[in-house]
């Protein structure tokens, strides 16, 4: 089951770039950029990612967002995220990122974008993983600021795929950022929003029915029998991060994941790393953890990944190879 695993041909549609920092990386470039972080060694940091609730986790993620300055910093950043791609055998990933991070801290909109963009031309050309890029609007922040965001990603629209909504869901429902949303769409973005991590069933219709989202980031809270009849009737998928769901203690534990329950119910469903570098796995030990936890078999797992490639943003020939790809493995591998 691990080579399956490992050998699986699949995308990753929930991936914040920001939460691939390795603390190798983290401690590489701090010293290069010449700035103090309250950790001492490798180590150090390493320790403070075992943190125990969301806030300390935020603590440590954005102490490692602030060593990132310059260009070079966000390709080796992204670089190092899509080598793992390609040691998985993740053929195709969708990059969420938040410029709100590193603009506050005076960071140009211009450095972000191309040092992430140029790592994901690099990575198709000699890795062989295709990537597109989803921006992601700040949800504690206000919908003037991320306004502001959309205004100054205009100049690098054929850089961005999507636009998506993250960070603390409590208390910040989809609607407030209604009108940004409409206006993303305008200009051509595909709309995601993170929605039912932390937050009620109402803010799943909320992304529905006024973000108008063609995908749900997390999800977990969609057991509602009208929500689930109209998600599946309207096809779209949610995009599970099984161990971030551990980690922040949404779910206790991953044998009681409701990942199983979603299947059941005739939920799309794509497995996912979300923060990778503080919730304890790439990709693939995602589903590793989660077969050994619901005891879950080949035909699960070909079915995540076949809706990670159904359910991606990518062009439908290039949809279709990946999904032939996929078949193909699959017959020889049952």
């Amino acid at each position: 089951m691990l080579n399956f695993i490992n050998q699986l041909p699949k995308a990753e549609l929930h991936l914040h770039i920001e939460g691939t920092f390795e603390p190798e990386l983290m401690f590489a470039i701090a010293k290069r950029n010449n700035i103090e972080i309250k950790y001492n060694s490798i180590e150090e940091i390493r320790e403070a990612y075992n943190f125990n609730c969301l806030q300390d986790f935020l603590d440590i993620y954005y102490a490692g967002a602030a060593v990132l300055i310059h260009e070079q910093d966000f390709y080796d950043l992204t670089w190092s995220y899509l080598e793992k791609c390609a040691e998985q055998n993740v053929r195709h990933t969708e990059i969420m990122f938040d410029p709100q991070t590193h603009t506050k801290r005076g960071v140009s909109f211009e450095t972000i974008i191309n040092g992430i963009s140029r790592a994901c031309k690099n990575a198709e050309l000699k890795l062989n993983v295709s990537s597109l890029l989803i921006m992601s609007y700040l949800r504690h922040l206000s919908e003037e600021e991320a306004f502001e965001t959309l205004q100054e990603s205009l100049p690098y629209k054929h850089l961005i795929k999507a636009v998506g909504l993250d960070s603390s869901e409590k208390g910040n429902p989809p609607s407030k950022f209604k009108n940004v949303f409409e206006a993303s769409v305008k200009e051509g973005y595909i709309p995601v929003a993170h929605a039912g991590e932390e937050g009620p069933a109402s803010y799943i219709w909320e992304a529905l029915d006024i973000l108008k989202i063609k995908r749900i980031d997390h999800g977990n809270n969609c057991f509602e029998d009208e929500l689930i009849k109209e998600i599946i009737a309207r096809d779209i998928a949610l995009t599970v991060c099984p161990l971030s769901n551990t980690a922040l203690k949404v779910v206790d534990d991953l044998k009681y994941h409701p990942v199983k329950r979603m299947i059941e119910l005739g939920l799309k469903v794509t497995i996912n790393s979300d923060d990778p570098a503080y919730f304890g796995g790439q990709v693939n030990t995602n589903y590793i953890e989660l077969q050994k936890a619901l005891g879950l078999t080949k035909d699960d797992l070909y079915e995540f990944a076949k809706n990670s490639f159904q359910y991606s943003l990518l062009e439908e020939d290039i949809k279709r190879e990946r999904l032939q790809e996929l078949e193909l493995f699959f017959e020889d591998h049952q």
